[in-house]
Protein backbone atom coordinates (compact mmCIF):
# COMPACT_ATOMS: atom_id res chain seq x y z
CA UNK A 1 0.00 0.00 0.00
CA UNK A 2 1.15 3.72 -0.58
CA UNK A 3 1.77 6.04 2.29
CA UNK A 4 -0.24 9.20 2.01
CA UNK A 5 2.96 10.73 1.55
CA UNK A 6 3.76 9.53 -1.83
CA UNK A 7 0.15 10.52 -3.26
CA UNK A 8 1.39 13.46 -4.97
CA UNK A 9 3.62 11.79 -7.29
CA UNK A 10 1.53 9.09 -8.45
CA UNK A 11 -0.03 9.32 -11.52
CA UNK A 12 -2.50 6.51 -11.56
CA UNK A 13 -3.68 4.61 -7.98
CA UNK A 14 -6.05 1.85 -7.26
CA UNK A 15 -8.24 2.83 -4.31
CA UNK A 16 -10.09 0.39 -2.72
CA UNK A 17 -14.06 1.52 -1.92
CA UNK A 18 -15.46 -1.34 -0.50
CA UNK A 19 -14.19 -4.62 0.08
CA UNK A 20 -17.25 -6.15 1.58
CA UNK A 21 -20.55 -8.17 0.20
CA UNK A 22 -23.89 -8.96 0.95
CA UNK A 23 -22.95 -9.52 4.98
CA UNK A 24 -23.33 -6.42 6.45
CA UNK A 25 -19.69 -5.75 8.02
CA UNK A 26 -19.77 -2.13 9.15
CA UNK A 27 -16.16 -2.26 8.63
CA UNK A 28 -16.32 -3.24 4.49
CA UNK A 29 -18.28 -1.12 2.50
CA UNK A 30 -20.00 -2.94 -0.69
CA UNK A 31 -17.86 -3.61 -3.11
CA UNK A 32 -16.57 -0.94 -5.18
CA UNK A 33 -13.16 -0.50 -6.42
CA UNK A 34 -11.65 3.47 -7.99
CA UNK A 35 -8.95 3.42 -10.47
CA UNK A 36 -7.44 7.59 -10.39
CA UNK A 37 -5.71 8.53 -13.21
CA UNK A 38 -4.35 12.42 -13.81
CA UNK A 39 -6.93 13.70 -11.51
CA UNK A 40 -10.15 12.10 -12.48
CA UNK A 41 -11.76 8.94 -11.03
CA UNK A 42 -13.37 5.78 -12.23
CA UNK A 43 -14.98 3.85 -10.55
CA UNK A 44 -16.03 0.14 -10.44
CA UNK A 45 -18.94 -0.86 -9.39
CA UNK A 46 -21.57 0.91 -7.05
CA UNK A 47 -21.64 -1.09 -3.48
CA UNK A 48 -23.62 0.86 -0.81
CA UNK A 49 -21.70 3.45 0.88
CA UNK A 50 -19.85 4.39 -2.09
CA UNK A 51 -20.08 8.34 -2.18
CA UNK A 52 -19.51 8.40 1.30
CA UNK A 53 -15.97 6.20 1.22
CA UNK A 54 -14.96 8.36 -1.86
CA UNK A 55 -15.20 11.41 0.21
CA UNK A 56 -12.98 9.76 2.95
CA UNK A 57 -10.66 8.87 0.21
CA UNK A 58 -10.92 12.75 -0.92
CA UNK A 59 -9.78 13.59 3.05
CA UNK A 60 -7.19 11.38 2.74
CA UNK A 61 -5.49 13.52 -0.42
CA UNK A 62 -6.67 11.31 -3.62
CA UNK A 63 -9.23 14.85 -4.71
CA UNK A 64 -10.36 12.98 -7.60
CA UNK A 65 -13.07 11.03 -5.46
CA UNK A 66 -14.36 13.92 -4.01
CA UNK A 67 -18.77 13.99 -4.79
CA UNK A 68 -18.28 16.86 -7.23
CA UNK A 69 -15.67 14.78 -9.25
CA UNK A 70 -17.46 11.51 -9.74
CA UNK A 71 -18.53 11.35 -13.23
CA UNK A 72 -17.52 8.12 -14.17
CA UNK A 73 -18.87 4.48 -13.30
CA UNK A 74 -18.43 1.17 -14.73
CA UNK A 75 -20.74 -1.93 -13.70
CA UNK A 76 -18.90 -5.90 -13.58
CA UNK A 77 -22.72 -6.96 -13.31
CA UNK A 78 -26.23 -6.19 -11.63
CA UNK A 79 -26.08 -7.83 -8.41
CA UNK A 80 -27.54 -5.87 -5.95
CA UNK A 81 -24.74 -5.58 -3.93
CA UNK A 82 -22.67 -4.02 -6.26
CA UNK A 83 -25.24 -1.59 -7.55
CA UNK A 84 -27.55 -0.60 -4.70
CA UNK A 85 -25.11 2.71 -4.32
CA UNK A 86 -26.05 3.75 -8.07
CA UNK A 87 -29.03 6.23 -6.66
CA UNK A 88 -26.46 7.57 -3.95
CA UNK A 89 -23.45 7.80 -6.85
CA UNK A 90 -26.00 9.71 -9.22
CA UNK A 91 -27.96 11.63 -7.11
CA UNK A 92 -25.55 13.17 -4.00
CA UNK A 93 -22.66 14.30 -6.28
CA UNK A 94 -25.03 16.01 -7.88
CA UNK A 95 -26.40 17.97 -5.04
CA UNK A 96 -22.82 18.33 -4.47
CA UNK A 97 -21.71 20.24 -7.63
CA UNK A 98 -21.30 18.00 -9.99
CA UNK A 99 -22.10 20.26 -13.08
CA UNK A 100 -21.86 17.00 -15.40
CA UNK A 101 -24.27 13.90 -16.63
CA UNK A 102 -23.05 10.41 -14.84
CA UNK A 103 -21.61 8.28 -17.62
CA UNK A 104 -22.37 4.44 -16.74
CA UNK A 105 -21.03 1.61 -18.41
CA UNK A 106 -22.09 -1.31 -17.83
CA UNK A 107 -24.16 -5.08 -18.97
CA UNK A 108 -27.32 -5.08 -20.53
CA UNK A 109 -30.02 -3.97 -18.15
CA UNK A 110 -27.86 -0.93 -17.00
CA UNK A 111 -30.01 1.40 -18.93
CA UNK A 112 -33.44 0.31 -17.51
CA UNK A 113 -31.73 0.17 -14.03
CA UNK A 114 -30.47 3.73 -14.44
CA UNK A 115 -34.47 4.91 -16.30
CA UNK A 116 -36.07 3.37 -13.02
CA UNK A 117 -33.92 5.61 -10.25
CA UNK A 118 -34.44 8.46 -12.37
CA UNK A 119 -38.14 7.50 -12.24
CA UNK A 120 -38.38 6.61 -8.74
CA UNK A 121 -36.90 10.11 -7.58
CA UNK A 122 -38.47 12.06 -10.09
CA UNK A 123 -39.96 14.69 -7.52
CA UNK A 124 -37.04 14.88 -5.87
CA UNK A 125 -35.18 15.91 -9.13
CA UNK A 126 -37.90 18.61 -9.92
CA UNK A 127 -37.64 19.68 -6.74
CA UNK A 128 -34.01 20.39 -6.59
CA UNK A 129 -33.94 21.64 -9.97
CA UNK A 130 -37.04 23.73 -10.24
CA UNK A 131 -37.35 25.02 -6.48
CA UNK A 132 -35.21 26.89 -4.74
CA UNK A 133 -32.14 24.95 -4.99
CA UNK A 134 -31.96 25.85 -8.82
CA UNK A 135 -29.64 22.45 -9.39
CA UNK A 136 -27.87 21.81 -12.87
CA UNK A 137 -30.37 19.89 -14.79
CA UNK A 138 -26.95 18.66 -16.48
CA UNK A 139 -26.02 17.11 -13.12
CA UNK A 140 -29.03 15.06 -13.20
CA UNK A 141 -28.56 13.77 -16.72
CA UNK A 142 -27.17 9.71 -16.72
CA UNK A 143 -25.57 8.62 -20.35
CA UNK A 144 -25.61 5.14 -19.81
CA UNK A 145 -23.72 2.40 -22.54
CA UNK A 146 -24.35 -1.02 -22.56
CA UNK A 147 -21.47 -2.87 -23.67
CA UNK A 148 -19.80 -6.52 -25.26
CA UNK A 149 -16.85 -7.52 -24.66
CA UNK A 150 -13.91 -5.87 -26.46
CA UNK A 151 -12.82 -1.91 -25.65
CA UNK A 152 -15.31 -0.21 -23.52
CA UNK A 153 -14.55 3.54 -23.06
CA UNK A 154 -11.54 5.30 -24.29
CA UNK A 155 -10.39 8.88 -23.00
CA UNK A 156 -6.84 10.67 -22.67
CA UNK A 157 -6.23 8.82 -19.45
CA UNK A 158 -7.54 5.48 -19.55
CA UNK A 159 -8.18 2.41 -21.99
CA UNK A 160 -11.23 0.14 -20.79
CA UNK A 161 -11.23 -3.36 -22.04
CA UNK A 162 -14.08 -6.07 -21.23
CA UNK A 163 -13.91 -9.59 -20.83
CA UNK A 164 -16.91 -12.08 -19.64
CA UNK A 165 -16.64 -14.10 -16.81
CA UNK A 166 -18.91 -16.92 -15.15
CA UNK A 167 -20.78 -15.77 -11.83
CA UNK A 168 -23.97 -17.50 -10.90
CA UNK A 169 -25.97 -17.55 -13.83
CA UNK A 170 -25.75 -13.95 -14.74
CA UNK A 171 -26.49 -13.52 -18.68
CA UNK A 172 -23.22 -10.70 -18.89
CA UNK A 173 -20.85 -10.35 -16.25
CA UNK A 174 -17.27 -8.74 -16.78
CA UNK A 175 -13.70 -8.38 -15.73
CA UNK A 176 -12.03 -5.14 -16.66
CA UNK A 177 -8.35 -4.16 -17.91
CA UNK A 178 -7.13 -0.70 -17.37
CA UNK A 179 -4.31 0.53 -19.72
CA UNK A 180 -3.05 4.04 -18.11
CA UNK A 181 -0.18 6.09 -18.95
CA UNK A 182 1.64 4.26 -16.24
CA UNK A 183 0.33 0.84 -15.00
CA UNK A 184 -2.24 -2.07 -16.41
CA UNK A 185 -5.19 -2.50 -13.62
CA UNK A 186 -7.10 -5.72 -13.95
CA UNK A 187 -10.29 -6.20 -12.05
CA UNK A 188 -11.69 -9.50 -11.84
CA UNK A 189 -15.99 -8.69 -10.84
CA UNK A 190 -17.37 -11.97 -8.87
CA UNK A 191 -16.23 -14.46 -11.15
CA UNK A 192 -15.31 -18.62 -10.36
CA UNK A 193 -11.64 -19.57 -11.31
CA UNK A 194 -11.38 -17.94 -15.09
CA UNK A 195 -7.75 -18.73 -16.81
CA UNK A 196 -8.96 -15.67 -18.74
CA UNK A 197 -8.39 -12.83 -16.01
CA UNK A 198 -4.75 -13.96 -15.92
CA UNK A 199 -4.10 -13.80 -19.62
CA UNK A 200 -5.96 -10.39 -19.19
CA UNK A 201 -3.39 -9.57 -16.19
CA UNK A 202 -0.13 -11.39 -17.79
CA UNK A 203 1.95 -9.09 -15.67
CA UNK A 204 -0.03 -6.42 -14.87
CA UNK A 205 0.85 -3.68 -12.22
CA UNK A 206 -2.73 -4.74 -9.75
CA UNK A 207 -5.03 -7.57 -10.15
CA UNK A 208 -7.75 -6.77 -7.87
CA UNK A 209 -9.68 -10.44 -7.37
CA UNK A 210 -12.54 -11.65 -5.46
CA UNK A 211 -12.14 -14.08 -3.20
CA UNK A 212 -13.33 -16.47 -0.60
CA UNK A 213 -12.10 -18.86 2.11
CA UNK A 214 -12.32 -22.65 0.98
CA UNK A 215 -12.37 -23.81 4.72
CA UNK A 216 -14.84 -20.72 5.95
CA UNK A 217 -17.15 -22.21 3.02
CA UNK A 218 -17.31 -25.80 4.54
CA UNK A 219 -19.49 -23.72 7.28
CA UNK A 220 -22.05 -22.76 5.39
CA UNK A 221 -25.09 -24.70 4.21
CA UNK A 222 -25.16 -27.13 1.53
CA UNK A 223 -27.56 -24.35 -0.53
CA UNK A 224 -24.91 -21.88 0.16
CA UNK A 225 -22.13 -23.88 -0.41
CA UNK A 226 -23.08 -25.05 -4.28
CA UNK A 227 -23.98 -21.52 -4.84
CA UNK A 228 -20.49 -19.92 -4.25
CA UNK A 229 -19.07 -22.78 -5.53
CA UNK A 230 -20.79 -21.26 -9.07
CA UNK A 231 -20.20 -17.80 -8.26
CA UNK A 232 -16.65 -16.77 -6.38
CA UNK A 233 -13.26 -17.97 -6.34
CA UNK A 234 -11.71 -19.76 -3.45
CA UNK A 235 -8.06 -18.73 -2.42
CA UNK A 236 -6.39 -21.56 -3.39
CA UNK A 237 -7.86 -20.83 -6.92
CA UNK A 238 -6.90 -17.12 -6.83
CA UNK A 239 -3.70 -18.27 -5.84
CA UNK A 240 -3.12 -20.39 -8.89
CA UNK A 241 -4.73 -17.75 -11.22
CA UNK A 242 -2.49 -15.13 -9.50
CA UNK A 243 0.30 -17.77 -10.41
CA UNK A 244 0.20 -17.95 -13.78
CA UNK A 245 -0.79 -13.91 -14.37
CA UNK A 246 2.33 -12.84 -12.21
CA UNK A 247 0.81 -9.48 -11.21
CA UNK A 248 3.07 -6.79 -9.44
CA UNK A 249 0.83 -7.17 -6.30
CA UNK A 250 -2.37 -8.96 -5.98
CA UNK A 251 -5.42 -7.52 -4.14
CA UNK A 252 -8.08 -9.42 -2.63
CA UNK A 253 -11.39 -7.92 -2.15
CA UNK A 254 -14.88 -9.25 -2.32
CA UNK A 255 -14.21 -11.25 1.14
CA UNK A 256 -16.35 -13.66 1.60
CA UNK A 257 -14.22 -15.32 5.05
CA UNK A 258 -17.46 -16.89 7.32
CA UNK A 259 -15.53 -15.98 10.53
CA UNK A 260 -12.00 -17.85 9.62
CA UNK A 261 -9.15 -15.57 10.04
CA UNK A 262 -7.04 -13.14 7.57
CA UNK A 263 -4.29 -15.37 8.12
CA UNK A 264 -6.05 -18.48 7.36
CA UNK A 265 -7.07 -16.59 3.74
CA UNK A 266 -3.15 -16.01 3.68
CA UNK A 267 -2.38 -19.76 3.85
CA UNK A 268 -4.73 -20.63 1.47
CA UNK A 269 -3.57 -18.23 -1.55
CA UNK A 270 0.23 -19.11 -0.37
CA UNK A 271 -0.63 -22.79 -0.98
CA UNK A 272 -0.58 -22.06 -4.59
CA UNK A 273 1.13 -19.02 -4.99
CA UNK A 274 4.38 -17.27 -4.03
CA UNK A 275 3.77 -13.79 -5.23
CA UNK A 276 2.99 -10.45 -3.21
CA UNK A 277 -0.62 -9.78 -2.24
CA UNK A 278 -2.48 -7.75 0.26
CA UNK A 279 -5.73 -8.69 1.85
CA UNK A 280 -7.64 -5.53 1.07
CA UNK A 281 -9.54 -2.75 3.26
CA UNK A 282 -11.62 -0.10 2.86
CA UNK A 283 -9.18 2.84 1.55
CA UNK A 284 -6.48 1.53 1.30
CA UNK A 285 -4.30 2.58 -1.79
CA UNK A 286 -2.20 0.68 -4.32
Amino acid sequence: MLPLLLLGWAQTQVVLLGTGTPNADPLRSGPSTAVVVNGASYVVDLGPGVVRRAAAAAEKGVKALAPANLKTAFLTHLHSDHTAGLSDFYLMPAVLDRHAPLTLIGPRGTRSMANHIRAAYKLDIENRIEKLEKGDPLSYRIDVTEIRPGVIYKDANVTVTAITVEHAGWDQSFAFHFQTPDKRIVISGDTVYNEAIAKLCNGCDVLVHEVYSELGLTRRPEQWQKYHKNAHTSGPDVGRIAAIAKPKMLVLTHLLLWGVSEDQLSKEIRSTYSGPFAIGKDLDIY
